[in-house]
């Protein structure tokens, strides 16, 4: 194990913000993917259960002072059904997103593709909320390799029940709303995701991380990436990402 995945690991034992990581830094975004396989590795988690993509809206970009998206794996614990529960306590300053996920239903393989090649390789469609953990400190002296292999934020996730007939739907149109504690907190579509949410299936496929890791295989689930920037929470509530044309997924912190 590198120093890096060593480091990101510790850091996690301990549930202690990941300092920015001086000589143990990952150079580039290639090493960062590279590293954040090496962590999957040590967490027993290859083949991962999925991957999650980042900023693939313009505004999450800014928000994190990223030049594109970034992907991560996903590991078995963060495939929960919806209305799942969870403990506050048990995360380092949690955060969720209201995002769209996918099933895949054949392999994908990595490298450039095209949106209709990354539809055709899906079996479901559904509303999703991914958890995030804020577990760094300033973005820009951490450096973008090393969030990459920290795996972009994610620490868990819901996948609500998925849409039976979603071919034919215009997933770009997709309104998802966002309500924590019972208020809007936010709302997006489908179309700020790369375009359409398909377009940021194909860039997954395209990505280091999907390189590292082999491709895309037939069963592993995708957070597509948040229609809203993330909401911090500031203790127990509860979560629901409702999208017009996909249905609703739902949790509880405790």
């Amino acid at each position: 194990m590198n120093a890096t995945a060593q480091a990101i690991l510790e850091a996690r034992r301990a549930r202690r913000v990941l300092a920015p990581l001086g000589e143990a830094a990952p150079a580039d975004v290639a090493a960062g993917y590279a590293a954040q396989r090496q962590v999957a590795e040590a967490l027993g988690e290859v083949p991962p259960a999925g991957f999650k993509i980042g900023a693939t809206t313009r505004q999450m970009q800014e928000y994190l002072g990223l030049a594109g998206p970034a992907a991560g794996f996903v590991p078995r614990a963060s495939l929960n059904g919806d209305g799942a529960e969870f403990r506050f306590a048990d995360f380092l300053a949690p955060g969720v997103e209201c995002e769209i996920g996918v099933r895949l239903g054949r392999d994908l393989p990595a490298g450039p593709t095209t949106r209709a090649a990354a539809e055709a390789a899906v079996s479901e469609v559904f509303p999703a909320i991914e958890i995030v953990e804020r577990r760094y400190g300033d973005l820009a002296v951490l450096g973008t390799p090393s969030l990459i292999a920290d795996q972009v934020f994610h620490a868990s996730g819901v996948l609500g029940a998925p849409r039976a007939d979603w071919r034919g739907l215009d997933l770009s149109a997709a309104r998802g709303t966002f309500h924590v504690g019972g208020k809007v907190v936010g709302s997006g579509h489908g179309r700020d995701l790369l375009g359409h949410p398909m377009e940021a299936l194909a860039w997954l496929a395209g990505s280091g991380a999907v390189a590292e890791f082999g491709g895309l295989r037939a069963g592993q689930v995708v957070w597509l990436g948040s229609v809203t920037p993330p909401i911090w929470l500031d203790g127990p509530c509860e979560v629901v990402a409702d999208f017009d044309l996909l249905g609703t997924a739902r949790l509880r912190f405790r």
